[in-house]
């Protein structure tokens, strides 16, 4: 039977706030004699709102009232209610997620959707999250190649890597369109950020705010923003003010990246002929320009990208619902969770040795962390077919050191794999965790990075857990 939900997308970010609404058309894609297994079969975009600078009180506080006004008047430009939506995916993102009360927005937010995935995002799921919506995952998988996607935002520019599908690696830059802003009718400078200050001074350059912007007085400064992005993939000398501009880590470069994509608000300068440099009140329009004639666009493949502004609201919450069962393990006092992230390894992290793998998942675990705030997050395996008990027992004592850190702080220890290893594994993890510590182990279930998981009370006796995987659907 084929059905269809209204689902919406809303993005918080740095700079702007906009949202997207579409229709998912579902399928019941199992036969008629066993479980339902519902996908996604297509998607259509039904309305994409304005796109509004974040309304803020200060440089502090998100304005809730102004962020609920504006979706207000979206839902009633588009002639759609909010009764009438089922699901959806509220994102916060950049430096919108540091403000003093994004956690109160987020619960604010709650109302303007049914079934809300909701989640404040560090720069790693920013990263994440804007790559797959720019298609930079879709090509790397279609091409067999390594796309790295730079969002670059107002304040940031996110970096994530692909290879053939695989989720390598994600970094972020200071770097981004609003760093330094304009007033569009005096073109005086109100505004430099902290770092770029830095330079500034450093380099004794006359650039401070009330100074009157040019294109010739801020080129200097726009270099090397752009010898920065070059350095971050891997292009040029290293920039004296590269190791400045790293927001909290950069991209390992092991092998040289084939492809590149854009996304963000400044990807939609980089081709724009606007007359008035200053038109949006920042260097996002320079930036770009810039952009355009640097090594990047020479040296490397670019690809185009499925969304540039859009690349993270793009998404909205789809839920996928699977049960687990048989060759599982799991303590009932954990359950039920709900909107637990997904972080799902990849295949070169799972084929590596017992203190690689550890050491991956104790790296990548931080991508989950906002404000240095750390969260339960659900481990994605692929596993594999038949393993021997000295591979199993090596996985689970590399999931529990990976995990140090969560277990300390009592987090429940949620393993999800696609392989049919959960009983197994579940065992060899209660031999390894303290005491009647707290984990779920499932397994038959696929999951990806950027997606969230709600896993039920257990059903038919004890031997089958429902769960819910809620993907972020992307073009």
């Amino acid at each position: 039977m084929i059905e269809s939900m209204l689902s919406v997308g809303i993005d918080l970010g740095t700079s702007t706030t906009q949202m997207v609404i579409s229709k998912l058309t579902m399928n019941n894609m199992a036969s008629a004699f066993t479980i339902p297994r519902i996908e996604i079969t297509s998607k259509e975009v039904l309305f994409r709102s304005d796109i509004i600078f974040t309304p803020l009180k200060d440089r502090n506080v998100i304005d809730v009232d102004a962020i609920k006004q504006f979706l207000d008047t979206q839902y009633l430009k588009s002639g759609i209610k909010k009764d009438e939506i089922q699901i959806g995916a509220v994102i916060i993102t950049g430096e919108t997620a540091r403000k003093e009360n994004s956690s109160s927005v987020l619960q604010a937010m709650s109302g303007y959707a049914g079934d809300f995935v909701v989640a404040t995002a560090g720069p790693d799921l920013e990263s994440i999250i804007a790559g797959k919506g720019a298609g930079a995952q879709s090509y790397s998988k279609e091409y067999h190649t390594s796309v790295a996607n730079l969002d670059i935002g107002g304040g940031t520019t996110n970096l994530v890597l692909f290879k053939d599908d695989d989720l390598l690696d994600t970094a972020c830059f200071d770097i981004g369109g609003r760093l330094i802003r304009v007033d569009k009718l005096s073109k005086k400078i109100t505004y430099i950020s902290p770092k770029l200050k830095q330079i500034i001074e450093k380099e004794d350059w006359q650039i401070q705010e009330g100074t009157t912007a040019s294109a010739e007085i801020l080129m200097p400064i726009i270099k090397i923003l752009v010898a920065v992005l070059e350095n971050s993939v891997g292009l040029g000398t290293l920039n004296p003010y590269y190791e400045l501009l790293v927001t909290n880590k950069a991209l390992k470069l092991q092998s040289p990246i084939e492809c590149l994509s854009f996304s963000g608000g400044v990807a939609d300068c980089i081709q724009e002929n606007q007359l008035d440099l200053f038109e949006y009140g920042d260097i996002g329009l320079l930036l770009g320009r810039e952009l355009a004639k640097s090594r990047l666009f020479e040296e490397k493949k670019v690809i185009q990208s499925a969304e540039t502004i859009r690349a993270t609201v793009v998404g909205a919450g789809s839920h996928t619902t699977k049960v687990s069962g048989s060759t599982i393990t799991y303590d009932k006092k954990v359950l039920p969770v709900k909107n637990i992230p997904v972080l799902k390894l990849s295949k070169v992290d799972e084929q590596g040795t017992k203190l690689d793998l550890a050491t991956s998942i104790k790296e990548k675990l931080n991508w989950f962390t906002v404000n240095n705030e750390s969260q339960a997050v659900a481990l994605g395996l692929t596993g594999t077919v038949s393993p021997s008990f000295q591979e199993i027992s090596d996985t689970a004592k590399a999931i529990v050191q990976g995990f140090e850190e969560q277990i300390a702080k009592k987090y429940p220890l949620i393993i999800i794999l696609q392989e049919d290893n959960g009983k197994s594994l579940g065992q060899s993890l209660y031999a390894n965790l303290p005491k009647d510590y707290p984990f779920v182990c499932i397994d038959g279930i696929q999951v990806e990075n950027g997606d969230y998981v709600d896993i039920g009370m257990p059903i038919i006796n004890g031997s089958v857990l429902p769960v819910v995987v809620k993907t972020l659907v992307f073009e």
